[in-house]
C-alpha cells in the first residue's frame, strides 16, 4: 500500500578520502513508490544507493529502511535488512561458470532459503522477467539485455520490499534499455518500491516517476 513510509534518510552525510561523498541528504519513499536519482557521472548516485542497504554507513544522520535504523542496527541484522532489498548492478556481477539458475540459487541459499524454496523462488522470478527459458544458459551465452534481466530476477527472487538499480541500462542499446525500464515499471505495479540511479534522461521521460537531482553529493532539486 502506498503512503506507508518504508525508507527515510534524515540529514545523511558520508565523507570519502577519494570521490564524492554525500552531504545532508534527506528523502523518503513510500511503500510501493518509484523514484529516480539522476545526475552526472560522479554526482554521488552510487554512494547514495549504497547507504540505503548500509553498505556505506553514514558519518552523520540516519537511514531508516524496512524497520531498521543505521543508528541502532547490529552487524548480525544486516543480512535481515538486505533480504528486504534487491540490488541490480550495472556490471551484472554474475558468476561466469554458473548458469542463470545457479547464480540465483547460490544467493538464495546464502540468505537462508531451503533448497526447495529456492527453486520455487527462482522459477517465479525468472518467469516474471521473461527468462525462464534461459535458466540453463551461462552468462557468456546471453545478450546484454538478457544479462540484466537475469540480474533483476536475482534481485527480486526474495520478494523484496525495495529494488535498487544502479545505472541498469548503462551498457545497453536504446531498444534493450527501454525494455528494462518497462520491466521495472511492471515490477513496481506489482508492489515493489523501485529506486533507479541513472543519467538516461530520455527514459526517465518515457517512464515518469518522482525525481531527485543529485550533484556533488547534494540534492539540488526534486521534481
Amino acid at each position: 500500500m502506498q503512503g506507508i513510509v518504508m525508507l527515510k534518510l534524515t540529514d545523511v552525510s558520508a565523507a570519502f578520502t577519494t570521490g564524492v561523498g554525500l552531504s545532508h541528504i534527506s528523502l523518503s519513499l513510500a511503500k510501493g513508490g518509484f523514484l529516480y536519482i539522476v545526475g552526472p557521472t560522479g554526482a554521488g548516485k552510487t554512494t547514495l544507493l549504497r547507504t540505503l542497504y548500509l553498505d556505506v554507513i553514514p558519518d552523520e544522520g540516519e537511514v531508516e529502511c524496512a524497520g531498521y535504523s543505521s543508528l541502532t542496527i547490529k552487524r548480525r541484522q544486516l543480512p535481515l535488512l538486505r533480504r528486504q532489498i534487491g540490488v541490480v548492478f550495472q556490471d551484472f556481477k554474475l558468476l561466469e561458470n554458473r548458469t542463470v539458475f545457479d547464480n540465483i540459487y547460490i544467493v538464495l541459499r546464502a540468505t537462508g532459503s531451503s533448497s526447495r524454496d529456492a527453486r520455487k523462488k527462482i522459477i517465479r522470478a525468472l518467469t516474471n522477467v521473461g527468462m525462464l527459458a534461459r535458466r540453463d544458459q551461462y552468462p557468456g551465452e546471453l545478450s546484454g539485455g538478457e544479462l540484466q534481466r537475469a540480474c533483476i530476477a536475482r534481485a527480486i527472487a526474495n520478494n523484496p520490499l525495495l529494488l535498487l538499480a544502479d545505472e541498469p541500462t548503462g551498457n545497453l542499446d536504446p531498444d534493450t534499455a527501454y525494455g528494462i525500464f518497462a520491466l521495472f515499471k511492471q515490477l513496481n505495479e506489482r508492489g515493489i518500491a523501485v529506486i533507479i540511479a541513472t543519467h538516461n534522461y530520455q527514459l526517465v521521460k518515457e517512464f515518469p516517476g518522482r525525481i531527485i537531482y543529485l550533484e556533488n553529493g547534494k540534492i539540488i532539486k526534486q521534481g
